[in-house]
């Protein structure tokens, strides 16, 4: 079958949202229970913890096997739609970049799978505010079931939109955070395409370990440059005094600055880092294996 019969039999943009379910459920999965210790030492305003080990330690002490699996069930759908979102834009935006722009060329060039990339990472900010926010409410209630102010991610919905409503300062209090931490996506998938390209000419391994380690190994490189971003996000979400303007972010990162130091920016890192390789390196390989699975190219 030539190149051409391939293309025409090929899924259409809506196979990308199918392959981006299978990722959020990897991502979930592997995932949740670090960034649980992560969010609680991004918000530690008391010294609660005396970093990851006495955080999990206490953490298990007093909610069990529980707290660190609160708020899960908001990021298990919320990346369930995420994902789809995120990666259905992607490889739509990569096919968009492509007809217009690279009509000639068998792939896109590292220029437009980055474009491609931040593209994807802005529309899915629009989703991913306000299951932020309800996840973080969540992961920062300290004490028992019965002392908990929110039952689960829809007393949190009610309560923030009851309170502030729908906007900035409301359910979309956590947006312009994230646009700012999903601006560094160009690390993301300009690493992703870096590395592939480096496996696919240097080493013998297959399909699927290549794209499982260049999702992992990316995503590691992603938490570097835009850890300091989330740690503002997590900080601002969790506090009811900022709301979600950039004012308030500045704000927030000058607070961070003032009371913890260049080092207030890293808090949470550790389990954020160990997290970040195999929750993607699983999420991106799922996502590549149904688009190959189904004929369509990652890159279009």
């Amino acid at each position: 079958m030539s190149k051409e019969e391939q293309k025409s039999q090929a899924p259409g943009g809506w196979i990308g949202f199918v392959a981006g379910v299978a990722s959020g459920f990897m991502k979930n999965l592997v995932g949740h229970a670090p960034d649980s210790i992560k969010v609680r030492l991004q918000t530690d305003t008391v010294k609660r913890y005396n970093g990851v080990i006495d955080c999990c330690v206490k953490t298990y002490k007093t909610q069990g096997v529980r707290g660190f699996y609160l708020g899960f069930t908001p990021p298990l759908v919320g990346w369930l739609v995420m994902d789809s979102v995120m990666l259905g834009s992607l490889h739509n935006y990569r096919r968009i970049i492509k007809r217009n722009f690279y009509p000639k060329e068998e792939k896109l060039d590292l220029k437009g799978l980055v474009g491609a990339g931040v593209l994807a990472g802005w529309t899915v900010s629009f989703i991913a505010a306000p299951i932020e926010l309800a996840k973080v409410k969540l992961q920062t209630q300290y004490g028992s079931k019965t002392e908990s102010k929110y039952s689960g991610p829809i007393a949190v919905i009610k309560d923030v939109y009851k309170t502030n409503g729908l906007g900035i300062n409301g359910l979309f209090k956590g947006l312009i955070s994230t646009l700012i931490f999903r601006t560094n996506f160009i690390t993301w998938w300009g690493s992703y395409e870096l590395i592939t390209r480096g496996l696919k000419k240097n080493t013998n391994m297959n399909d699927f370990w290549i794209n499982f380690t260049a999702g992992g190994a990316s995503a590691s490189a992603f938490y570097i440059t835009a850890y300091p971003s989330d740690v503002v996000k997590s900080y601002l979400l969790a506090d009811d005094r900022f709301n979600g303007s950039f004012k308030s972010w500045k704000l927030a990162a000058k607070e961070i600055y003032q009371t913890k130091g260049w080092k207030g920016f890293t808090k949470g890192f550790t389990p954020a880092f160990i997290r970040a390789f195999p929750a993607n390196a699983a999420a991106l390989a799922a996502f590549e294996t149904v688009l190959r699975v189904t004929g369509a190219s990652s890159s279009s």
